[in-house]
C-alpha cells in the first residue's frame, strides 16, 4: 500500500537494504548515535512478516523523510496496534509527515479489522502534543513514570527521564477532537522559566485545569538542566495527581508564537 504525502512524495513499507539503512540512520538522527534501542534492520523486516507496519515517507529523490515502526498484538483481550517509532527528519518537521505516516498506519490497520492503535510520547513535546490530542484526536489514557528507563543512553532523554503519556486512537473515530471542552481561560507563560498549572474556577461547574509545559524541552535541557527537571518534576506531579482525580485530558492549547502550551483537563460533574 503507497499513499501521496504531498506530490509527488510517498508513503511505502521499507523494502530494500537501503531503505532499511535510512531508517536506522534516521533513527540515530533523531535519538543520537548508538542509540541503546536502535531497531535494527534484521526486526524492521522480520515486523512486516507478522502483521508490523515499518514504512517509511521518501521524497521525491528516494530519500527519507520520515518513517514508523509498528507491532499488531493483543490488549485487553483485543486486537491492538502498538506504534512503537516514528521519527521525521529535522528539516521535514511541521509538514505534516508526522500526520500522513499515522494516517498510513490507520488505513492499513483498517483493511485488516484492527481498530485500535496506542503509542506514547513525552509530555514535554509541544509539536507531538499538539499533533496525537487535536490534529488526530488521541485519548491520553495514562501517565507512566520513566517508562523507557532513565534514558542515559538516549540525547533527547538524557537528564529528564522518560515520562510517557500513553494514547489510544480510536482508528474510526473523526480525527479531529472536539473543540468544547477546550474553551475557557488561559494560560500564562512564566518568564523566569518556571512551570505551573492553572484552574479556572467555575461556580457549580467543573473546573477545568491547565498543565503548561515550556516552549522546547531540548533547547532548556541544554541551556539549564536543573529548570528542564523541575519541568519534568511538575508536570509529573500534576498529571499523576489529576488523572489520579477522575480528570481526563481534552485537549492542548498551543501558546502564543506556537512553542510550548498546556494540556487542558476536566472532569464531569461528581
Amino acid at each position: 500500500m503507497r499513499i501521496s504525502i504531498s506530490s509527488p512524495g510517498v508513503i511505502r513499507p521499507l523494502e530494500t537494504a537501503e531503505d532499511y539503512g535510512a531508517c536506522i540512520a534516521l533513527q540515530e538522527e533523531t535519538w543520537g548515535q548508538g542509540f541503546a534501542d536502535r531497531v535494527p534492520a534484521s526486526l524492521l523486516l522480520i515486523a512486516q512478516k507478522v502483521g508490523g507496519i515499518v514504512a517509511g515517507a521518501f521524497e521525491p529523490d528516494g530519500s527519507m523523510a520520515g518513517f514508523v515502526l509498528g507491532f499488531t498484538g493483543i490488549r485487553a483481550g483485543r486486537p491492538a496496534h502498538w506504534s512503537h517509532m516514528l521519527a521525521v527528519r529535522a528539516d521535514r518537521r511541521d509538514r505534516g509527515v508526522g500526520r500522513a505516516l499515522k494516517r498510513y498506519q490507520r488505513d492499513r490497520l483498517l483493511k485488516t479489522g484492527v481498530d485500535t492503535m496506542y503509542w506514547t510520547f513525552d509530555p514535554l513535546v509541544a509539536r507531538n502534543a499538539n499533533l496525537n490530542l487535536n490534529e488526530l484526536g488521541a485519548v491520553i489514557e495514562e501517565y507512566v513514570v520513566d517508562l523507557y528507563g532513565p534514558g542515559d543512553e538516549s540525547p533527547v532523554d538524557s537528564g529528564i527521564g522518560t515520562d510517557r503519556l500513553v494514547v489510544r486512537w480510536d482508528l474510526r473515530r473523526e480525527e479531529a477532537s472536539g473543540d468544547e471542552e477546550r474553551r475557557g481561560g488561559t494560560t500564562s507563560g512564566l518568564p523566569d522559566g518556571r512551570c505551573a498549572t492553572t484552574a479556572n474556577e467555575g461556580i457549580g461547574a467543573p473546573v477545568p485545569v491547565r498543565i503548561e509545559i515550556p516552549p522546547d524541552i531540548q533547547e532548556l535541557k541544554h541551556q539549564f538542566l536543573e529548570q528542564a527537571l523541575e519541568w519534568r518534576s511538575a508536570t509529573r506531579r500534576a498529571f499523576r495527581d489529576y488523572l489520579g482525580q477522575g480528570y481526563r485530558v481534552v485537549g492542548f492549547e498551543r501558546s502564543q508564537g506556537g512553542r510550548g502550551g498546556s494540556y487542558v483537563l476536566t472532569r464531569s460533574r461528581d
